[in-house]
């Protein structure tokens, strides 16, 4: 069989969400003949009218461009996707549910329909994050109901995608990508596939199940790196300690990487990949208490930052009750539209829960999705008259606010973008995560 991927090979992609629709695209600006199968209607409207619906800088231009070309387009059927093409992206999202064990649903039924077109010769690609062995034991035998055998008559291979917001497209042009497969044919024939994409370093792994586990690994141990830093904060904060000069000091040591503390841990991977790992654990009878511990640090996190809150309030003698707080920002990362999983929301609804009224300034997050959180959106001048200030998204454009914009003279600062001094001299209360 052909271990390449030919100039203008058909290729479906299941899912055009945050990883799924910038992958079409530059697949699509690659040479190749894109379909973009979502069951989003909208999605799919606005994509095959030239547009992006995601906020992602150079995305709208690169989907405008080939979409016009004719190289790329979207559908809501799954099963001609499948039936006219050759290779089988699925890049779904995978959450846990209210037990934190994995939702694989979008998983299932994009191997559903895929198995309706599987042809011999064809490949399927994992993208999606998912708990090690869900190839194997989940998407293949699905696979294999098309009457096909996985390995023989179509490759099976996994890849994680590796890329932020705000950079999706740089990353995904020049990041290295880890790939396993099946077997050899389906690592070549993936490893081609990217070689069009990427200027990055292809890892090629021995199997699906240990390309799975590398993005857990991955994503594992930002998140621990996370707590750890969290941890240290809220210790250094108990003994008058500023937090972030002990960190960057230690930080000089050749061999000590310690992260950033904050109000906690949000995005689609950092916050659930974790609990992936903490499953597959308890399914081979063996535990993961660092895993577990360090999840429980970064969740607890933007309840300190309420705890913070209520008690700056007490000490300005006001009562939390009859308190405004302006919440600047609810992304859960600086410059993005992305607040899946953000630390902003359990806050709010702590501060809600005590009375208080929130509002919220985000330049990039809707105001649906704010006043879905139980906020109110408001612009950043009526959010610095609140009582108390919380900075939780470290935007740049919160990095100018200065001492006289804090009209109460109340300030929790959860991100270090801005110098505690000025705000200090001017008699403002400054007070931070890991800060006395």
């Amino acid at each position: 069989m052909e271990i390449r991927i030919k100039e203008g090979t058909r290729v479906s992609i299941y899912g055009l969400g945050h990883m799924g629709l910038p992958t079409a695209a530059l697949l699509a600006k690659s040479g190749l003949n894109v379909w973009g199968a979502d069951i989003n209607p909208q999605t799919v409207e606005t994509i095959n009218k030239g547009s992006s619906p995601i906020m992602e800088p150079g995305l709208d231009e690169l989907v405008g461009k080939t979409v016009k070309s004719g190289l790329f387009s979207a559908t809501t059927n799954l099963k001609a996707a499948s039936m006219n093409s050759k290779v089988h992206m699925v890049i779904v999202p995978t959450p846990v549910d209210e037990n934190k064990i994995s939702d694989l649903r979008a998983v299932e039924n994009a191997c559903k329909s895929i198995s309706q077109g599987l042809k011999k010769s064809d490949l399927v690609i994992i993208e999606s994050t998912v708990p090690p062995g869900t190839c194997s034991n989940l998407a293949i035998p699905l696979l294999e109901k098309s009457g096909l055998k996985a390995g023989k008559d179509f490759g099976v291979a996994y890849t994680p995608e590796r890329a932020l917001p705000n950079n999706t497209i740089y990353e995904m042009t020049h990041n290295p990508r880890v790939i396993g497969g099946i077997n050899e044919w389906s690592i070549e024939m993936a490893s081609s596939l990217y070689e069009r994409i990427t200027s990055g370093k292809i890892i090629k792994v021995r199997d699906l199940l240990t390309a799975e586990m590398v993005k857990l690994m991955e994503n594992t141990y930002r998140d621990t790196n996370i707590a750890l830093a969290n941890e240290f904060a809220l210790i250094c904060e108990s003994l008058g300690i500023d937090a972030r000069e002990a960190i960057n000091a230690a930080n000089h040591h050749p061999r000590v990487n310690i992260h950033t503390p904050g109000p906690g841990v949000g995005g689609h991977c950092l916050s659930i990949d974790p609990y992936f790992l903490v499953e597959i654990a308890q399914k081979q009878g063996t535990d993961a208490p660092l895993i577990k511990a360090s999840r429980m640090v970064n969740e607890k996190m933007p309840l300190e930052v309420a705890r913070m809150t209520i008690e700056s309030l007490k000490e300005k003698s006001k009562d939390v009750g009859s308190s405004e707080v302006g919440i600047l920002g609810v992304a859960y990362k600086g410059n993005v539209a992305d607040a899946r999983e953000t630390p902003a929301k359990p806050l709010i609804e702590k501060l809600k829960s005590v009375g208080a009224t929130v509002y919220v300034h985000d330049p990039y997050v809707s105001s649906e999705t704010i006043k879905s959180f139980g906020a109110i959106p408001v612009n950043m001048k009526r959010a610095l008259e609140c009582d108390c200030v919380v900075l939780v998204t470290d935007h740049d454009v919160y990095s100018q606010i200065k001492p006289v914009m804090i009209k109460k003279g109340l300030l929790i600062c959860t991100r270090p973008i801005l110098d505690p001094e000025p705000f200090l001299t001017a008699g403002v209360t400054f007070k931070g995560v890991g800060m006395s």
